[in-house]
């Protein structure tokens, strides 16, 4: 079973590839990080989920995993294609902090909700940390690679071999996208430096050899990656935009930088084998930023949705399919994993240690074998998700072989079960009219009016709740007396 071997998908050559490591036993990962110069909306958080059950599963398969998620603080304008304004910068000045106030506030946010979606902790290096190596790299290119204007230093991507091959959306007239700026070789030409404007300071500038200014985002990239993991590492993640602009652009830095070939041999690219998750879609236009109350990770939980509900939501769709983000989807999540956690009851007590291997062959090979299946053929999510219901509803089986076999799924999905409880479910809407303190009371007064059999006190108690937004369910199949809506 353990011998199944792993296929991922790769975005370089459209193919499904056994994962073969470029380090024996090591997977060392590299994974787009955000630029924080704001909250991160759900489907940002889409792709952190994605990449951190890539991560769990090259543990559970035994390998030892370094992985890597950068902290985009500088060199990032207001567009993919990196132009427009410096993202930090118009925040800064609209919140009349400096530029590093903005990216540490919104650093620890971020990871705040990593760790609220159960994502294990990464290497988090921030862009400003290697700037000196970003003017390193570009110097050791410069002179074969790029050339200089007077907005900065620019890459000619007609140097190096296969340049867009991870989009295959280059055309005659290069990528559309890529900034507009006079006097550039080729329209797919990009920034390795962009110098400040004549006139104006930034808060975040370095003097360089082409100017004082900043690095362009495509180059941080590059930088930490060959840094942290070594050229070439194994595996490289983004959200499907990545793969139009930035995944080429910092490709042909890789081999530039790595003086490579053509892109056949994929390993040229600086990673072996790049992955990207698909959108998350939401349908009512709240998913930008520019939309004002955008849909974040706090806004689920301000509603009274369990921040796991949304990454089982994630795990429900194969990462390569676009996931469709709805209220009732939401809820159906949610309902879900309490229906996990309400399975899990009876073996809190029990000790998975005390499972005889011959149990755990007995009960769980099946399972355990399409599990490990699904998750072998490109992490597919959705179908073992239901081996691991089927191991929730086992009967007539010893409970410490149903634990060990549970614990062994959820390490991989990271849904916590043992360490959920009903009451991590009660969660209090922001705009609630009553602390949760004053519904248990309440109920509690309900239980003894009812078990005397007044019933008009009893419903009198409900009415009031129900008036300050609780919703008492009595014969709740869950279990669960009540919640906030």
């Amino acid at each position: 079973m353990t011998d199944t071997p792993l296929k991922l998908f790769n975005s370089l050559t459209r193919s499904l590839e056994v994962f073969e490591p470029v380090h024996p036993g090591e997977a060392r990962v590299y994974s787009c990080g955000p630029t924080v110069y704001n909250y991160q909306h759900i489907g940002n958080m889409r792709a952190y989920v994605f990449a951190d059950t890539l991560g769990r599963t090259l543990q559970w398969k035994g390998y030892k995993l370094t992985h890597v998620v950068n902290i985009t603080d500088v060199g990032h304008l207001t567009s993919d294609a990196d132009e427009g304004e410096d993202k930090m910068e118009r925040m800064a000045a609209r919140e009349g902090k400096s530029a590093w106030d903005i990216a540490k506030f919104y650093q620890a946010d971020f990871e705040q909700d990593l760790a609220r979606l159960n994502v294990q902790p990464k290497q988090h290096p921030r862009a400003t940390e290697y700037v000196e190596a970003m003017i390193a790299w570009g110097k050791s290119i410069a002179d074969k690679h790029c050339y200089e204007l007077e907005s900065g230093l620019y890459f000619d991507v007609s140097t190096v071999a296969d340049y867009g091959r991870l989009a295959r959306a280059v055309t005659e007239d290069g990528e559309g996208r890529i900034e507009s700026v006079e006097g550039k070789r080729n329209a797919a030409d990009f920034a390795i430096w962009r110098k400040t404007p004549a006139g104006e300071t930034r808060q975040m500038e370095w003097d360089s050899p082409w100017g004082r200014g900043a690095p362009g985002w495509h180059l941080e990239c590059s930088v930490m990656g060959e840094a942290l993991l070594g050229f070439p590492f194994d595996i490289h993640t983004g959200g499907i935009d990545h793969r139009e602009i930035h995944h080429p652009n910092e490709i042909a830095q890789n081999q530039a930088y790595c003086c490579t070939n053509g892109l056949d041999d994929p390993k040229n690219s600086g990673a072996k084998i790049w992955m990207h998750n698909n959108f998350l879609v939401e349908r009512s236009g709240k998913m930008s930023k520019s939309s004002g109350e955008f849909l974040r990770l706090q806004l689920l939980i301000d509603k009274g949705y369990h921040p796991l509900a949304y990454r089982l939501m994630c795990l429900q769709a194969h990462y390569r399919s676009e996931l469709e983000f709805s209220w009732e989807g939401l809820g159906a999540a949610l309902t879900r994993l309490k229906r996990m956690v309400r399975a899990i009851d009876k073996l809190r007590g029990v000790d998975a240690k005390d499972a005889t291997k011959e149990a755990l062959a007995i009960v769980g090979y099946d399972m355990k074998f399409k599990f490990h299946l699904a998750l072998s053929d490109d992490l597919n999510t959705p179908v073992a998700l239901t081996q691991l219901e089927r191991a929730l509803a086992l009967k007539k089986v010893s409970l410490p072989a149903q634990r060990a076999l549970i614990e062994e799924m959820d390490s991989v999905l990271g849904l916590k079960l043992f360490d959920l409880r009903i009451e991590d479910f009660r969660i209090r809407p922001a705009d609630a009219l009553i602390e949760e303190r004053e519904v248990l009371a309440a109920l509690a007064r309900r239980k003894e009016a009812r078990a005397a059999k007044d019933f008009a006190a009893s419903d009198a108690i409900r009415d009031e709740l129900t008036a300050q937004g609780v919703e008492v369910m009595d014969g709740d199949p869950l279990g669960w007396e009540w919640k906030l809506g």
